[in-house]
């Protein structure tokens, strides 16, 4: 499997985790507010990395790419309100919150190496 697929796979897993975390959210109107933020956000990275992988041009990577950079720095935001607002406890988002930076990580170096190939 390339590296890619990899991305694509990882990715795919995360916002599927996303989904199983919002599912467990209290039912109050704070936890359903951020969930329904998290849950646009943390499950739009693997769509827009496959919109990426399939671009037309290497602007049009880096543009998908920088949105998917976007969107976890949107999701890492919910995740710190979420255990901040002391709604969730933060043991319980902390595999989250760490393949969130992760992957932040992974986007900000594709997204350099991609501008100096330009």
């Amino acid at each position: 499997m390339t590296e890619r697929n990899d991305l694509r796979d990882r990715t795919k897993r995360f916002a599927l985790h996303i989904i199983k975390t919002y599912s467990t959210l209290p039912k109050s109107a704070e936890a359903q507010v951020l969930g329904k933020q998290i849950l646009r956000s943390g499950t739009s990275i693997g769509a827009n990395y496959r919109e990426a992988y399939r671009s037309r041009s290497k602007a049009e990577f880096i543009a998908k790419a920088g949105d998917c950079l976007k969107e976890l720095e949107e999701t890492a935001y919910w995740l710190e309100l979420l255990t901040e607002g002391g709604i969730v406890p933060e043991k319980q988002l902390t595999g989250l919150q760490k393949e969130c930076g992760e992957l932040t990580a992974i986007f900000v170096t594709i997204i350099k190496n991609s501008k100096k190939t330009i």
